[in-house]
């Protein structure tokens, strides 16, 4: 199931994408959102502050959402958007 998630770049561009869970386009709504995290597959991640350690994959949702709200400010929006 596809979550929305809305956030802002360090730049205060904001951006919303869909996080599809698909490894050829695990982001889609944001060109640069969607290449942040191309840019960090297969590099290992915290999917929280304390740990587990994982490794980002695109059709791996957690992994994907962890580096979107490490890289970015993500803005929590309510039910059936981030699980952040």
């Amino acid at each position: 199931m596809p979550h929305t998630v809305t956030g802002r770049f360090d730049d205060g561009s904001a951006y919303q994408v869909q996080v599809t869970g698909d490894t050829d386009r695990p982001v889609i709504g944001s060109a640069r959102a969607a290449a942040l995290v191309e840019l960090h597959v297969d590099e290992s991640i915290l999917l929280t502050p304390t740990g587990p350690l994982r490794v980002v994959a695109g059709d791996a949702e957690e992994t994907v959402l962890a580096v979107l709200s490490r890289y970015t400010n993500v803005i929590p929006m309510g039910q059936g958007t981030t699980r952040l």
